[in-house]
C-alpha cells in the first residue's frame, strides 16, 4: 500500500484493517495513548489520520458497545476516520479489557490503515507545507487515486450530528442543551456525571424552543470548517440576542460562538490535535495542560467590543477562550472532557453547572 501526498510525495507500507482507497485531509495526532477515542471522534470525520506515537494496537480495542450506548472509551458509535498511518502497528495485542485487535477492528468498520511509515518525518512535511490532502492507495496510479473514497467537507457535519433530538436522564432539576454537529460521548458523561439531564440535538434543529425550555446550552465539537456552518452561526447569534441563561462553547462550538458574536476565525497551517497543548488563563495566569483536535482559530484581534479574551495558547499565541464582559456566554478551544486526559480542565463543568444552578434558582 502507498500514501500519496498532493505535494507528490509518496511513501510505501504494508496494508492492515479493512481493503479498498482513501482520500481525505491527512492530519497527526501527537497523543502516546487513546487511539480507540482518536478514532471515534467525529471531528477527524473525512481525514487520514496520522499516529505520531511509534508503537500502536498494543493493548488492543475494547468489545463493541450496544447501538445507541454511551458506554465509553468509545466517543461516537463508529470509526469517524477516512483511514490511519502509523509507523509500527502491533496486531498482538495485551489488555485486560481489550476483545479484538485494532486491524480487525478496522477492517469490521470498512477503514483502511498502513503501517511501516516513517511517521516522523511524514508529521515534519505535514508542519512545514501545512495539512495536505492525501491518498491510501492499493495502487499508485491515477485511476485508483480518482475512485478513492472521500468526504466533501462542506457536507461532513450532516453525518456526524444525530437524526433526531435524544434526552439523556440525569438526577438532577437541571436540563442542558447539548448542540450537536460532532459532539464526542464524553460531554454527555460528563454532564450526566454532574446531575444534568442531557438534550442532545442536531445542530440543523430549530434550536430555539429547545433553549427555552433548558436551563443552559452548551456548543459541542466537531469536524471542518465553522463557516461551512453559517446556518448554525445564524441561529446562535438569535439566541445570543435575547437568550439570558449561560452559553459554554467547546472546540467547534468555540468558533462558532465567536462567529455568531461578530468575530472571525481562520485555518491553521497544521492544527492543534494532541494532548499535551499548554494553555494560559489571562486572569489568574495560571496553565492548563488540554487536549485539542481543531485546524481552525480564532481571530482573537477581531473579537467584538464586547467580549475578551479568555484562554491564550502558550506554544503559539492563538486564542483558547473567549467570553463576554456582561453575559452568561463563554468558550474555550480545547477539551475539558477530555478522555483518556488530561483532565486538568475538567473543572469548567462544575463551574458551568454552579452558573447553570444559580441562574435557575435567581
Amino acid at each position: 500500500m502507498k500514501l500519496l501526498l498532493e505535494d507528490g510525495t509518496e511513501m510505501s507500507g504494508r496494508a492492515f484493517g479493512a481493503a479498498g482507497s482513501v482520500g481525505g485531509e491527512v492530519v497527526f495526532n501527537t497523543a502516546m495513548a487513546g487511539y480507540v477515542e482518536a478514532l471515534t471522534d467525529p471531528s477527524y470525520r473525512g481525514q487520514i489520520l496520522v499516529l505520531t506515537y511509534p508503537l500502536v494496537g498494543n493493548y488492543g480495542v475494547p468489545a463493541p458497545r450496544a447501538r445507541g450506548s454511551l458506554d465509553g472509551p468509545y466517543e461516537s458509535g463508529r470509526v469517524q476516520v477516512q483511514g490511519l498511518v502509523v509507523q509500527s502497528y502491533v496486531d498482538r495485542y495485551s489488555h485486560h479489557a481489550a476483545t479484538r485487535s485494532l486491524g480487525a477492528w478496522l477492517e469490521a468498520e470498512g477503514v483502511p490503515g498502513i503501517t511501516g511509515i516513517d511517521t516522523r518525518t511524514l508529521t515534519r512535511r505535514l508542519r512545514e507545507h501545512g495539512t495536505m490532502k492525501g491518498w491510501l492507495l492499493r495502487a499508485a496510479d491515477a485511476r485508483a487515486r480518482n475512485a478513492a473514497e472521500t468526504v466533501d467537507m462542506k457536507e461532513v457535519f450532516r453525518l456526524v450530528a444525530p437524526e433526531n433530538v435524544i434526552r439523556y436522564e440525569g438526577d438532577g432539576p437541571l436540563n442542558v442543551l447539548l448542540v450537536d454537529a460532532g459532539a464526542k460521548d464524553n460531554m454527555v458523561r460528563s454532564l450526566l456525571k454532574r446531575a444534568a439531564t442531557v438534550v442532545r440535538a442536531p445542530w440543523h434543529t430549530d434550536l430555539a424552543p429547545l433553549a427555552a425550555e433548558c436551563d443552559g446550552i452548551i456548543i459541542g465539537n466537531g469536524p471542518g470548517d465553522p463557516k461551512d456552518l453559517m446556518p448554525l452561526v445564524t441561529q446562535v447569534r438569535s439566541l445570543l440576542s435575547s437568550y439570558r441563561k449561560p452559553v459554554f462553547g467547546i472546540c467547534l462550538g468555540h468558533q462558532i460562538l465567536a462567529l455568531a458574536a461578530g468575530g472571525d476565525t481562520y485555518k491553521l497551517p497544521y492544527g492543534h490535535r494532541g494532548v499535551n497543548q499548554p494553555v494560559q488563563d489571562l486572569l489568574t495566569r495560571r496553565c492548563y495542560i488540554t487536549s485539542q483536535n481543531h485546524g481552525f482559530a480564532v481571530k482573537q484581534e477581531a473579537l467584538p467590543g464586547d467580549w475578551e479574551p479568555w484562554f491564550v495558547n502558550v506554544n503559539d499565541g492563538t486564542s483558547e477562550g473567549i467570553r463576554a464582559r456582561t453575559r452568561p456566554f463563554f468558550s474555550v478551544q480545547f477539551h475539558p472532557e477530555a478522555s483518556p486526559g488530561p483532565e486538568d480542565t475538567a473543572f469548567l463543568f462544575d463551574d458551568f453547572m454552579r452558573l447553570v444552578g444559580a441562574m435557575a434558582r435567581g
